[in-house]
């Protein structure tokens, strides 16, 4: 794996991916995107991975920016939210998810520290990374700085637009430093979750979805809990790593509060039914 994580991987050892990252771009009109998305993905799935796909068709036909790479950044282990497990795996499963694509990137930098980091740092780290120290991409006009955007779906702009829950300076530094492109997602009101954040509209961008994919991390930990199948759900890669490693099995086995190194629960080919579920394991 290009982007894998070892236990033993620390801060010291760190060196920030960049091998698809593309550039150099052929228009001096269009602006350089770097697309950031910032998550659990325990485990990512294929809703994850198609909404990069529909966040670069959005920005090649209704924008003047030109997609030049992606990254996703797992949080660290500090955040402590049901169904994460490790890191390390977390990290792991996303570059196993990410081998065919020439563009996605994983980042482990935000998951190797200790402490919890809000959002805001982390698009700092991308753009410090990609425009201090490579200092942007060529263009036919010399280098340009690459907008380095949040890439999400429509529940992440609804927590935004819920008292309480972000601090209103970080929706503020991300929105107005950054911007969003998010992703509709059924269940969600788009319209209420934007009504409160109309001073950063313009950097707002809302990707609608002409497939409809409710797919969710918590689903598939759901399904595997109940030993049912997540094949087609997740990539198959990622289906022999949770088999293999013997993830979510009720939550404990390489959890963030597991010592367990985990064991396969099942016979079968990875991500194949083993039949109905019992009713203990619902």
């Amino acid at each position: 794996m290009a982007d894998d994580m070892s236990p033993d991987m620390t801060l010291d050892d760190y060196e920030f991916p960049t091998s698809r990252l593309r550039r150099r771009i052929q228009s001096e009109d269009r602006t350089p995107l770097v697309l950031i998305a910032c998550g659990s993905f325990s485990p990512l799935t294929f809703l994850h991975l198609r909404m990069f796909e529909m966040a670069a068709d959005y920005a090649r036909f209704n924008s003047s920016f030109e997609v030049v790479g992606a990254y996703l950044s797992c949080v660290g282990d500090a955040y402590k939210k049901t169904g994460l497990v490790k890191a390390e795996h977390r990290i792991n499963m996303c570059s196993l998810a990410v081998q065919q694509s020439s563009w996605i990137s994983v980042d482990p930098w935000e998951a190797l520290h200790s402490e919890y980091l809000e959002t805001a740092k982390v698009l700092d780290h991308f753009e410090e990374e990609i425009n201090g120290k490579l200092g942007g991409v060529e263009t036919p006009v010399g280098k340009k700085k690459c907008r380095i955007c949040l890439l999400a779906g429509a529940d992440l702009i609804q927590t935004m637009s819920t008292p309480g829950v972000w601090a209103q300076a970080d929706i503020d530094y991300i929105l107005r430093n950054f911007g969003a492109f998010i992703v509709e997602r059924t269940g969600t009101d788009i319209d209420e979750a934007l009504s409160t954040l109309q001073p950063w509209k313009d950097n707002i961008w809302v990707i609608q979805q002409l497939v409809q994919n409710d797919i969710s991390s918590t689903k598939i930990r759901l399904f595997l809990r109940r030993d049912m199948s997540i094949r087609y759900l997740v990539p198959e890669p990622v289906v022999a790593y949770i088999e293999e490693n013997g993830l979510y099995d009720d939550d404990g086995a390489g959890s963030t509060g597991s010592d367990g190194k985990g064991k396969g629960k099942s016979t079968n080919a990875p991500g194949e039914s083993g039949g109905v579920a019992s009713s203990s394991a619902a």
